[in-house]
């Protein structure tokens, strides 16, 4: 079987990282398009000054105006050719990051995250909207980000929130690799570079993959709680910085060369529910990884171990904790419709997949979440 594993060239975090920035602009030339939105150039600026003065390096900043559409990643490509930029920054959150790699398509890549909400900062792919914001496609990239570079400092001074969406979103990583690996499922890693560029021939995982993925999963049952503590209280804590790591290295390594199956379609499915469109990807990813665990008949003391894991940290176990106190048949066959559709990682699953099923599984985890929740209150009284 043909495998394939991707990966960044070069991953650094630490605190104060960001006062090297310079120095791997320095490694393309003296000068890089800085893709932020305003509010996170704000947030880091002094940071940006010292490393552009330290390395004598010029951030030509872009306005970027919040929407990773082809419109602004045309406008951002003339303005690098315009200032003859040697390499391209994404500093930020997912927009800005996925317009990044759209701009610099594969070359002179700078990835500087600054909340670890998911684990797209590591992948060759992106997210292309229309300017106004609706899905338009997936954009491949001939090879992962040059630099990614992860300031934890600045993580820890985020809002805990966008980490604990980010163990949500770490959470799947395992599970949805060791499902893809038993039904030797074709993964990202495989796929080719630019947009409908057709079929590329069949990539499996790699063990390596799937090794990073358990260990994504075993590091956030160790550090999760103590590295929530130490966001809260705005702290670097060897915790805090494992939990990064996982969030963004070891989840993002896992998902690309692992493979998604069942937990992500079923977010995807769940959002076409209007009450879920104010939680964050990974809130909506930890629940969908209930529903897959139940999906799959995971053992029971397997499923309670991941119930504890997100009740521990914050994270939903039941469709109420994602805003859908109440759902309709009609509603659920929608979900699992958008759920199933043929190209949905969901028929990674090592068994076949109906609407049926997986109707069933939602309606299911939700129950034992919230089961799972009123015991919780019992033992408190």
């Amino acid at each position: 079987m043909r495998k394939a594993f991707i990966s960044p060239s070069k991953y650094v975090q630490g605190e104060n990282e960001l006062l090297n920035l310079g120095y791997f602009i320095r490694t393309y030339g003296e000068s890089a398009l800085l893709i932020a939105h305003p509010e996170d150039v704000k947030r880091v600026k002094d940071k940006l000054d010292f490393t552009s003065k330290k390395f004598n390096v010029t951030l030509v900043e872009s306005e970027f105006r919040g929407e990773c559409s082809r419109e602004e990643v045309q406008r951002l490509q003339d303005l690098a050719r315009e200032k003859q930029c040697s390499c391209t920054i994404g500093l930020g959150g997912g927009k800005a990051i996925d317009t990044a790699k759209c701009v610099a398509e594969g070359d002179a890549l700078i990835i500087v995250p600054t909340i670890a909400a998911t684990d797209a900062p590591t992948s060759h792919s992106a997210v292309i909207y229309t300017g106004e914001g609706a899905f338009e496609d997936y954009a491949y990239f001939k090879q992962s980000p040059s630099v990614v570079m992860i300031d934890t400092t600045v993580i820890a001074n985020a809002p805990t929130r966008f980490l604990v969406s980010g163990m949500g979103d770490a959470l799947s990583t395992y599970f949805e690799a060791r499902a893809t690996s038993r039904s030797f499922s074709k993964v990202n890693a495989g796929l080719p570079c630019g947009v409908h560029e057709g079929a590329a021939p069949a990539a499996g995982g790699t063990k390596a993959a799937l090794a990073l993925a358990k260990l994504c999963y075993e590091t956030l049952l160790e550090d999760g709680v103590r590295a929530k503590i130490a966001c809260d209280a705005n702290q670097v804590t060897p915790a805090l910085e494992n939990i990064i790591e996982t969030n963004i290295l070891l989840s993002g390594l896992g998902f690309e060369s692992g493979g998604l199956a069942a937990a992500h379609a079923i977010h995807n499915g769940l959002t076409v529910l209007p009450g879920t469109h104010h939680y964050f990807h990974g809130e909506k990813v930890a629940f969908s990884t209930i529903a897959q665990l139940v999906l799959e008949n995971a053992p029971k003391a397997e499923i309670d171990e991941v119930l504890e894991f997100c009740f521990s940290v914050g994270l939903p176990v039941c469709l109420a904790d994602i805003g859908v106190d109440a759902v309709t048949a009609d509603e659920l066959r929608l979900v699992a419709e958008t759920a199933c559709i043929p190209e949905e990682s969901i028929h990674a699953m090592p068994f076949p997949i109906t609407e049926e099923a997986v109707i069933s599984a939602i309606v299911v985890a939700d129950r034992i979440g919230w089961d799972f929740k009123l015991s919780k209150k019992d033992a408190i009284r």
